[in-house]
């Protein structure tokens, strides 16, 4: 899943066992409705460093797994936990930009030469089995 907002809250690393590590981020999302949501995400392991390039108040998007589970108090009580595990972080300027120009444009290349050129392999040329 994605999503996009402003990144508010940038934390630090918590190393919660020897063998795991963490960190949480808050993104605001539906900035312009009356009721914007400040949803926290989380990185773990290799990936807590991936909000460093990344400052507050600048528009991101996250790609994220939305992950759940159950657990048993000692009392018997049963509860439900979710997590949002953020596993990449793009500039939304930059897509912006990037789309904008396209990679494969070219001032030189008129669309329909270029789709003309090519049909006019021949067979021996092309990669297709038929």
């Amino acid at each position: 899943m994605e999503v996009t907002g402003i990144l508010k809250v940038k934390q630090e690393t918590q190393q919660v066992k020897d063998s795991f590590k963490k960190r949480e981020f808050v993104l605001t999302i539906d900035q312009t409705s009356q009721y914007p949501q400040h949803v926290t995400f989380q990185l773990t392991q290799d990936k807590t460093s991936i909000i460093d390039n990344y400052n507050v108040g600048e528009e991101i998007k996250v790609s994220f797994n939305l992950r759940g589970r159950e657990w048993t108090s000692p009392q018997g009580d049963i509860k439900y936990f979710n997590t949002i595990d953020a596993w990449r972080i793009e500039r939304v300027q930059n897509q912006k930009q990037a789309s904008a120009t396209p990679a494969n444009a070219s001032a030189d290349v008129n669309p329909a030469t270029a789709i003309v050129s090519d049909f006019s392999k021949t067979s021996a040329e092309d990669d297709l089995p038929f």
